[in-house]
């Protein structure tokens, strides 16, 4: 069994990872603003002194769903570089054993309607909106390529659609939670649910247990770069009408706000390399997924 390091492990892929590697008997230091201080070097490395691990999970992160981006832009910039320049100095001087196992986001792709393939994630030009947080983890990528690259170490370096399933924040307005709690909402409190944008711009998702079973499964890999990418892609609406279904809620009651922020019109990550590296590793299809979400949401509200 392996000792691992997971920094941002409260956030939700570290709750469900922690709770995968424990259950597979790894032994796991959790590092999250209450124990370790990411933004303070020295406390960091004061607080880990004396552990050695075979694998570090770099997760954390500045950042929020929505239009956050948008409005605070500086503050990501100092807190994201902060955060990832001193995980790599850490990593350098402290952990060079250890496998670095870090996650990008598919804002570092400059937007476009095709499927966005590896080799490009840090060619073009981000989304404006999304400009400083979309460097941050491309400027991430650049140092673990150059230390691996200088002095041998190696990383795996994920970059997911957007993640969702059981266990998140009740606050979290990532698309598909929002989707969730607004249909909610409507159908138990005759709430008015309206979807930011005319609900035609297309996105991916992942099963949280999906991709970490993948990142795991991977871990014998060397220096890559991976999408955590089903493939397959939907418009707002049609999400929207999935959730309608399941919670029994009418879809034409929905009302669109196409003076609020949307993103790309398209984001979907091509899965060729993932599907070959996986053995085309058999996902948990987009109903399921969404229906797990809806009874952790349900059960949540109780």
């Amino acid at each position: 069994m392996s000792n691992i390091l997971v920094t941002g492990g409260t956030g939700f892929l570290g709750r469900h990872l922690i709770k995968k590697l424990k259950k597979e008997g790894h032994s796991v230091v959790i590092s999250n603003t209450t124990n370790c201080n990411l933004h303070d070097y020295n406390n960091f490395c004061n607080t880990l002194e004396g552990e050695k691990f075979d694998y570090i999970f770099h997760l954390a992160a500045k950042t929020r769903a929505g239009d956050y981006c948008m409005y605070h832009k500086g503050e990501q910039w100092i807190d994201n570089q902060l955060l990832n320049t001193n995980m790599l100095k850490y990593w350098y001087n402290k952990q060079a054993q250890a496998k670095m196992i870090a996650m990008g986001t598919g804002c570092t792709y400059e937007p476009s309607e095709d499927f966005l393939v590896e080799k490009d994630c840090i060619s073009g030009e981000p989304e404006p909106e999304l400009y400083a947080y979309a460097h941050t983890k491309r400027m991430l990528l650049v140092g673990l390529k150059s230390l691996a690259e200088q002095y041998n170490m190696k990383y795996i370096y994920y970059i997911p659609s957007t993640l969702y399933g059981s266990d998140f924040v009740l606050n979290d307005n990532h698309f598909i939670f929002d989707l969730v709690k607004k249909i909610y909402k409507g159908k138990h409190y005759n709430e008015k649910v309206t979807l930011w944008g005319n609900g035609h711009q297309r996105r991916e998702l992942i099963f949280v247990n999906d991709a970490i079973q993948l990142m795991i499964d991977l871990l014998h890999l060397d220096n890559e770069v991976i999408n955590l990418s089903t493939g397959e892609d939907y418009s707002i609406r049609e999400y929207a009408k999935i959730i309608c279904n399941i919670m029994d809620y009418d879809f034409n009651k929905i009302e669109y706000d196409e003076s609020r922020y949307t993103g790309a019109l398209v984001k979907r990550l091509s899965p060729d390399k993932l599907k070959k590296l996986s053995n085309n590793f058999k996902f948990t299809t987009t109903e399921a997924g969404i229906k797990n979400t809806i009874d952790y949401y349900i059960s949540s509200c109780k």
